[in-house]
């Protein structure tokens, strides 16, 4: 069996996974807060682990990984969103929980073992918040609930700060009810206003930090595998998740191996709004640029380097990518390679592994190719982006040929004939999506009907 070694933030080495148990291998990974969509570093920590993922199911069997990703369903950006828009909470959760899947679909990310949702596990943040009480490791305080940092003797162990560090490098929040400034909340209250749940507290929310820790210890116990997420949360989200769960468990030992991906920049800057550089997955799919492209560029730098997104590496990259699916049409999947496995099981160097199907590619083996791509998350079956568009097929063909009639009926201002097709491809199974700048994207649903195109 092939040795996966991994870089262990916490003990800051490389070092041999050791499952607890062979048969379940258990990895955590912290997912999004649902209240917009996700932006490209977002993908990346995506992309990281479901590339984890594979590896873990190739080496111990698909049967034997959990995988869990969690939704922050329950958070105050989301209910900015609430108050700034009018919409239902629920509304805007399900809506970015149903976009998020899509997108990272479209990355060929392989969707998680199990999904929990945080609104689903109050009643354990509860009880954890209770047994921390009881342990001397919190205190109620004016409707809160806090930890207390100062019981906690290994607290800074994972980010390798002292408290003062902590505290003079952060923005810690000042109040009258904190211990010491350093506590965080697991639970606070809300007004009539913000949702809330009944505690022996009063009515309130949990703290963000308490939402992992009661979801992977539901899932997986006191002990687990891997947990894994973006260099930005090491701290203090992880942080403080390790000091709760142990405390709260000391017979366990939380995770093994912490994970964490470097983050992301954009033409070697910070990605931010106002550098006009800050864009969404699904801008780039919006701009055809396909999701393939978006990984196998996502994949070109190992995960504990900072990657920097260029337009110059999403060309190189449909480029090969063209190429190689040229080279693997009507060819079966090999074996893997075991070059390929050899470079992805030595701490993710996807890199090397992506190098390795450059030399593969070059010898002409096609399906040792395509067994490599595969595994990759690449060279899909059902990506045809690749094509010319005389090769896609007449259905595509005429589906784009109805999109563009819309088009021009819209620019003469002649709606009756743009609402007719509309409703023509509607019939068909496909839904159409109307974009600023008078585009529109269709989308092909599981309904399609090609013979009712006309």
């Amino acid at each position: 069996m092939m040795q996966i070694k991994l870089h262990n933030s916490k003990s800051r080495r490389k070092e041999p996974l050791m499952p607890l148990d062979p048969k379940n291998i258990r990895m955590y990974v912290c997912g999004p807060t649902v209240y917009d969509r996700a932006h490209l570093g977002n993908a990346r920590a995506v992309v990281v682990f479901d590339s984890l993922f594979r590896l873990l199911r190739e080496v111990y069997g698909a049967e034997r990984v959990t995988y869990a990703r969690n939704f922050t369903d329950i958070d105050d950006k989301i209910n900015a969103k609430s108050a700034e828009t009018g919409r239902d909470i629920g509304q805007i959760t399900e809506e970015t929980i149903g976009w998020y899947l899509a997108d990272m679909g479209a990355l060929a990310a392989l969707e998680p073992t199990a999904m929990p949702r945080a609104t689903d596990y109050i009643a354990q943040m509860i009880s954890m918040s209770e047994d921390l009480i009881a342990k001397g490791h919190a205190y109620a305080a004016e409707g809160h609930v806090l930890f207390d940092v100062n019981s906690c003797p290994d607290y800074g162990a994972l980010s390798g700060r002292s408290v003062d560090d902590m505290i003079a490098g952060a923005r810690v929040e000042v109040a009258p009810y904190k211990r010491d400034p350093m506590d965080f909340v697991l639970w606070k209250p809300s007004d009539a206003q913000t949702p809330g749940w009944p505690s022996p507290w009063g009515r309130g929310r949990p703290g963000w930090h308490i939402e992992c820790s009661a979801m992977s210890y539901e899932l997986f116990g006191h002990s687990f595998d891997i947990h894994g997420g973006g260099n930005d949360l090491l701290f203090p989200h992880h942080e403080n998740e390790i000091a709760q769960s142990c405390c709260a468990h000391p017979e366990g030992s939380f995770a093994q191996i912490w994970m964490h991906n470097e983050m992301l920049q954009v033409e070697g800057k910070k990605m931010s709004k106002s550098l006009g550089n800050f864009f969404t997955v699904r801008d780039l799919l919006d701009r055809d640029i396909p999701g393939e492209v978006i990984r196998f560029v996502l994949l070109s730098t190992h995960y504990g380097k900072p990657m920097d997104w260029t337009e110059k590496k999403a060309q190189e990259a449909a480029s090969t990518l063209h190429k190689w699916h040229e080279l693997v049409q009507g060819v079966e999947p090999a074996v893997l390679d075991d070059t390929v496995l050899a470079h992805v099981a030595n701490d993710l160097n996807t890199p090397g592994a992506l190098a390795r199907l450059h030399e593969l590619a070059k010898a002409g083996d096609a399906a040792a190719l395509l067994a490599a791509g595969q595994f990759l998350g690449l060279l899909g079956a059902d990506e045809t982006w690749w094509r010319p568009k005389e090769a896609r097929g007449d259905a595509a063909l005429r589906v784009e040929a109805l999109i563009e009639a819309r088009r021009q009926a819209k620019a003469a201002r002649n709606f009756a004939a743009a609402d007719a097709i509309r409703a023509q491809l509607s019939a068909a199974g496909v839904e159409v999506v109307d974009k600023p700048g008078g585009l529109s994207e269709a989308v092909i649903t599981d309904a399609f009907n090609p013979d009712l195109l006309g």
